[in-house]
């Protein structure tokens, strides 16, 4: 008995050892919550710049939009549709109607000795027509709606992470001027293919954009899964950025 006795406080000792840990075991926890929060705030946080690529501004991105989970197989159903949409389908080929040549029977049925045919265009001689060849066709389909939206924030948010997401409060071309547009390109350090997302873009910035290499400029309500992904930078207006997360917010 007295073993047993003995053997209890040093149980009870073990067991304040395991609260204890446990205790800041939780504490640890709560604090790296916080630091990772922390983190994630400041990943959500991008610079503004003006045309001169001074900045101006801080912003936090919405982390719905820019900061999603990206799911690929949803990219890959979003291109695939976008592409599908782009086919021309004017392919068409010939068949035994269509193809040039007489219906006459070029020999009698039997006693020639010959395999019998009844004529030129059979699609088993040279010249005949074409047996289950294409025909013109829409290629286009529909995607769900929140299937595009969804694909759409997986895009951006890929974007974001690469570092390929640069904000400027506002774009200002007084006239359509190639080289302007450029310069300010220059300024902002952008090399390679860049999306320029505007709300409501002026004429002006349409017609400096439309002869530079590699530059698309669009409205913020026709950006597209394609191409984001097929762009290496997405220079965005503040007020287009509202706007894409007005839109893409679940």
């Amino acid at each position: 008995m007295a073993e047993k006795k003995k053997a209890e406080p040093a149980k009870a000792k073990a067991k304040g050892a395991v609260r204890k840990k446990k205790k800041d075991l939780i504490a640890d926890a709560d604090t790296a919550d916080v630091g990772s929060t922390a983190k994630e705030f400041a990943k959500s946080a991008v610079d503004v710049f003006n045309t001169s690529n001074e900045k101006v501004n801080n912003i936090v991105l919405h982390p719905d939009v820019f900061r999603a989970r990206v799911n690929k197989h949803l990219l890959y159903e979003a291109v695939k549709q976008y592409r599908a949409g782009a086919r021309r389908g004017t392919h068409m080929t010939k068949n035994r109607a269509l193809v040039s040549g007489s219906g006459k029977k070029p020999w009698r049925q039997k006693g020639t000795g010959r395999a019998r045919i009844g004529s030129i265009r059979n699609p088993l001689w040279r010249h005949g027509g074409t047996v289950f060849g294409p025909t013109p066709r829409d290629y286009s389909y529909d995607m769900p709606k929140k299937a595009r939206a969804a694909a759409l924030r997986s895009a951006l948010s890929q974007r974001a992470l690469d570092g390929g997401l640069k904000v400027v409060d506002h774009f200002d071309i007084a006239e359509p001027k190639t080289k302007e547009l450029k310069g300010i390109l220059v300024k902002l350090g952008l090399d390679g293919k860049t999306l320029l997302v505007d709300n409501k873009p002026t004429d002006n910035l349409i017609l400096s954009g439309r002869n530079i290499p590699g530059l698309k400029v669009v409205d913020a309500s026709q950006v597209n899964v394609y191409d984001v992904l097929d762009c290496r930078t997405v220079l965005v207006s503040q007020e287009a950025l509202t706007k894409l997360e007005e839109r893409l917010t679940p």
